[in-house]
């Protein structure tokens, strides 16, 4: 005859809060965190709308935030008691001049022709820039301002073949940024390389790399000067457009440009 199964039952006293569970940790948690986000809310309520500005330029791009600290820029500098200024990290602080009143071209054409003297004299003037002044060219052209960063066969803007700056061009660019975003005029930014091909990593081109080294341009000078929204294009154009067209190989080809439209001519291309 089987044994007999031996059933052991045993009873847990003393503990009352079982029945109880974690609901009442996860409702805590909730009240606490919607607490947290209201006092939030009011304290950026209650600063100015400079230091808004600035909390929402974080927010719109935090990469460039970190990678303008990496770069040794100050997120935050304090110049007068209560008042915070974010020159490298948040630019769009200032008031807005993007959308002003357009001046007449005469007036515009004038203002360019300010800001390319002022330009000229920061690189020529900077111990760290003043080597590069020949390889940059400041021209006022039809279409508005424009700004080349003509590459040599002594200076390069970019690591061979990448999209990689230099400090030296990084550097450049955050002074040209800086004035450029005291202008109401928008800004195109465009890369172009010279016509070797170029087989770089994941299958690119002159194309990809031409339009990747724009748009590190891009943003260094969105978080080094410019105002939020400035820059309205980002353009790769390879080498369809050579400074020599007679020697379309030539290093003089590569380069990254700025442009400022005329306030008239952009309305006219959006028109």
């Amino acid at each position: 005859m089987a044994n007999p199964v031996k059933v052991l039952v045993r009873k847990l006293k003393g503990r009352h809060a079982g029945h109880h569970g974690g609901a009442w940790k996860v409702a805590y948690a909730d009240f606490v965190t919607a607490m947290m986000a209201f006092f939030l809310v009011m304290w950026i309520v209650g600063l100015n709308q400079t230091v808004k500005n600035a909390i929402a330029s974080y927010f719109k791009d935090p990469v460039g935030f970190m990678r303008a600290i990496e770069r040794g820029n100050k997120p935050i500098e304090v110049d007068t008691p209560g008042l915070l200024s974010y020159p490298d990290v948040a630019p769009d602080i200032r008031k807005d001049r993007i959308g002003a009143r357009p001046r007449s071209k005469a007036e515009e054409r004038k203002k360019f022709g300010e800001v390319k003297k002022g330009l000229e004299k920061i690189i020529g003037q900077s111990p760290d820039l003043k080597d590069l002044a020949k390889s940059v060219r400041i021209n006022i052209v039809d279409a508005g301002l424009r700004i080349d960063l003509v590459e040599s066969a002594k200076d390069l803007f970019f690591d061979s073949g990448s999209a990689a700056m230099k400090p030296r061009t990084c550097k450049l660019l955050q002074r040209v940024a800086r004035e450029l975003g005291e202008l109401p005029n928008r800004v195109v930014i465009e890369g172009h390389t010279d016509s070797r091909p170029y087989a770089g990593p994941n299958g690119w081109t002159n194309w990809e790399l031409s339009t990747a080294r724009a748009n590190a341009a891009r943003a260094v000078m969105e978080t080094s000067g410019l105002q939020a929204g400035q820059v309205i294009e980002v353009r790769g154009l390879a080498d369809r457009m050579p400074l020599d067209p007679g020697h379309r190989d030539s290093f003089r080809n590569r380069r990254v440009s700025m442009l400022l439209p005329f306030s008239e001519r952009l309305k006219q291309v959006k028109e």
